[in-house]
C-alpha cells in the first residue's frame, strides 16, 4: 500500500514550493536535504516552520518540500504557504489557527518589471537639457 501524501503549493516573490505532507514523526526535508542544512539562518527557519508551530502539528506530520527560484527568504515564504495549505487539506480543524497567524494569505509583493525606454522599473535615463 502506498503512502498518501497531501499536496500544497506555495509561492512568494519568484519562488515556488511544492510541499507534500504525510502523517509521521516530524521529519522535514527541503530539496532532499535536511531542513536545518537547507535553511541556514534562524530567521528563515522560523518563517518556514511557522504553520507547524502555530498548529502544534510539528511532531504529527512529515514534510517534504521542493523549492525553486528566488533566494532564501522567498523560498522560506513559499514553503510556509505550501505547508499551511497542505495542513489545511490534511486537517480542517487547524484552519482557525492558520488563519489567525496569517499563514493562508499569499504575499503578493513581486519585483516590478522593467519598462521600455527606462533604465529600470522606475529609474529613468539621465535628462539632458542641452
Amino acid at each position: 500500500m502506498s503512502v498518501q501524501y497531501i499536496w500544497g503549493t506555495g509561492r512568494r516573490k519568484t519562488s515556488v514550493a511544492r510541499v507534500r505532507v504525510k502523517p509521521g514523526a516530524g521529519e522535514f526535508k527541503v530539496n532532499g536535504r535536511a531542513f536545518d542544512e537547507f535553511f541556514q539562518t534562524d530567521a528563515v527557519r522560523v518563517v518556514a516552520k511557522g504553520p507547524l508551530k502555530a498548529t502544534g502539528a510539528a511532531d504529527r506530520f512529515d514534510v517534504f518540500a521542493n523549492v525553486t527560484g528566488g533566494g532564501p527568504v522567498g523560498q522560506a515564504g513559499a514553503v510556509r504557504l505550501g505547508v499551511a495549505r497542505a495542513l489545511l487539506k490534511a486537517d480542517a480543524t487547524l484552519e482557525p489557527a492558520l488563519r489567525e497567524g496569517g499563514f493562508l494569505t499569499r504575499d503578493a509583493r513581486m519585483k516590478e518589471r522593467k519598462k521600455y525606454g527606462q533604465r529600470g522599473a522606475r529609474r529613468r535615463f539621465q535628462f539632458s537639457k542641452r
